[in-house]
């Protein structure tokens, strides 16, 4: 063949080899966007909490500068601040804590908010990354870019930032390699407690043994080791028990209305947040664990009769049921809006995602948090209009969103109940229900594998 002479096949692996070029370019074209608007607002945020810029409203950053620094003392000395009660947190948040010290060359509250701006950095390259993938969508990289933005300085002067990123690590690893999502999981979970419910949406079969038994067995191997290292590392499990209802909940609304027909009750900081004490209020915080504990019903519910199991149902799961546990809780601190975006975020990753609606929503109330807090938040606990008006908003945006969010989770996953007749016809069918049952085991299989 003379040189220039080509094939067919030679001109099909050019067009192919140019497809994809294009495809990258075209791919790094849609990448300028988010990432120029994530440049731009984490410029202002990082500039909020260094205190370059200042804005009305709470200040957000004693947290970091106080509190951890001086659990970050305690730690070092070999111990849990056991004698504090506004450590409520599983033993491996000691690693949140003490990670300033990574980058000893800055101040610590300095270095913590800057160690916040990377994890915050490696979720948005791992989005971006998944978006560019057959059937990727940008619009999980706008939710993390936007909801963030929304919710202001709170995002970097939190742990919980650190917490979203393995999580959004699990989610993302998961749909091919359950072991690293249980492992992760695992780590999560003793950080912050709510990432064990990314293992809700496994898939049966080979992938929920793999992901459950390597969480497990990284949960415990990790308690062993910090139970050895520091005393008290269980005592998170009965910090709570005494907590009050957290002003910004959804049981707090029936004591912010109440102040207004004479409930002589009083609001007070305790365990680390401002809460509602005085009469009923133990009934309410009970009421709150109850519906809690119907949450974990529906979802177990859901679990045993849903059939349909599908890469997407996994993270479209985990975002359902931490929605769920957020709006029954006794506390809804601004910075948990942090999970769920993250969360959304993954889910609308897929084109065909049914998590829109809720993700939306969850951005909006994003925004609206920021306004109940820090910017407003003394007429949050003086119970003005403004202040339950902000609540009300934002905490029936969580609602709506949990409630939807659940609702698509179970009509994509649950088949509808067939009428008696056609029951009757399939199971006299050759096979009846165990060929299907087969072909479902099958798709499990495959999706754990």
């Amino acid at each position: 063949m003379a040189v220039g002479d080509r094939t067919h096949t030679d001109v099909e692996a050019a067009g192919a080899a140019g497809a994809a070029g294009g495809s990258g370019r075209g791919g790094a074209l849609a990448a300028l966007g988010p990432i120029a608007v994530w440049l731009l607002t984490r410029t202002v945020l990082m500039l909020w909490v260094l205190g370059i810029l200042v804005a009305p409203g709470v200040d957000v950053t004693p947290d970091v500068s106080v509190t951890y620094r001086g659990w970050y003392d305690i730690l070092l000395t070999g111990t849990f601040p056991r004698s504090d009660v506004t450590w409520q947190y599983p033993p491996a948040a000691a690693f949140a804590i003490l990670s300033p010290a990574l980058l000893p060359f800055l101040g610590y509250a300095t270095a913590f908010f800057t160690l916040c701006l990377l994890c915050d950095a490696l979720v948005l390259a791992l989005l971006l990354r998944a978006a560019r993938r057959p059937g990727g969508s940008s619009r999980g990289v706008w939710v993390w870019v936007a909801g963030l933005a929304l919710l202001g300085p709170t995002v970097y002067a939190r742990y919980d930032l650190m917490v979203t990123a393995v999580a959004v690590c699990a989610l993302l690893a998961g749909l091919r390699r359950p072991q690293l999502l249980g492992a992760l999981a695992g780590f999560g979970a003793l950080l912050k407690v709510w990432p064990v419910l990314l293992l809700i949406g496994t898939p049966r079969g080979r992938a929920t043994r793999l992901s459950w038994s390597a969480a497990v067995a990284s949960g415990l191997a990790l308690l062993a080791v910090v139970s050895a290292a520091l005393p008290g590392a269980l005592d998170f499990l009965t910090a709570q028990r005494d907590r009050g209802t957290e002003v910004e909940s959804l049981g707090a609304l029936v004591f912010h209305v109440a102040r207004h027909l004479g409930w002589d009750g009083a609001v007070m900081f305790s365990y680390g947040s401002v809460e509602f004490r005085g009469p009923y209020v133990p009934l309410v915080s009970a009421l709150a664990l109850v519906l809690s504990a119907a949450a974990f019903g529906w979802l177990l519910v859901w679990r045993l009769r849903a059939r349909t199991f599908t890469p997407g149902t996994l993270c479209d799961a985990a975002f359902a049921a931490v929605l769920l546990f957020t709006v029954t809780s006794r506390v809804i601190s601004p910075q948990y809006m942090i999970w769920l975006v993250g969360l959304a975020a993954v889910c609308l990753l897929a084109r065909s995602s049914p998590m829109t609606s809720p993700a939306v929503l969850v951005v909006v109330a994003s925004g609206v948090t920021a306004l109940e807090f820090p910017l407003f938040f003394s007429h949050v606990t003086a119970s003005d209009p403004l202040g339950v008006t902000l609540l009300v908003v934002r905490n029936g945006l969580l609602v709506a969103a949990a409630l939807t969010a659940c609702g698509r989770l179970w009509r994509g996953t649950v088949p509808a109940p067939r009428p008696r007749a056609h029951r009757e016809e399939a199971d006299a069918a050759p096979g009846g229900d165990a060929g299907a049952r087969d072909g479902e085991e099958d798709t499990y299989r495959l999706l754990g594998s």
